[in-house]
């Protein structure tokens, strides 16, 4: 405010505070909510989200991470961890 520099967003506090919020609103809007028009109530809404999300965590195949799904690989690490445990309460 001192330096007279003004944001570049018109608002503060919320989700349009920063560019990945508003980068990441725009893509749910245009890949998800765009294409399926009209949607007539906000259950379509919430039924679509749900299935992205579904999709997202279980089917889609993530490079990073050895093209695996997220949950695959998350459950996997998780029993990467369990494992020692066990094996200590054996012996």
């Amino acid at each position: 405010m001192e330096a007279g520099i003004e944001p570049s967003v018109g608002s503060k506090g919320d989700s349009y505070d920063n560019a990945l919020a508003e980068t990441v609103i725009g893509l749910y809007k245009t890949e998800l909510i765009g294409p399926q028009r009209p949607r007539v109530f906000l259950d379509d809404v919430e039924f679509a989200t749900v299935r992205r999300l579904w999709w997202f965590n279980h089917h889609r195949l993530f490079g990073p991470i050895g093209d695996v799904p997220p949950a695959e690989y998350e459950e996997a690490f998780f029993c990467a961890q369990e494992a020692p445990a066990e094996l200590v309460r054996l012996n």
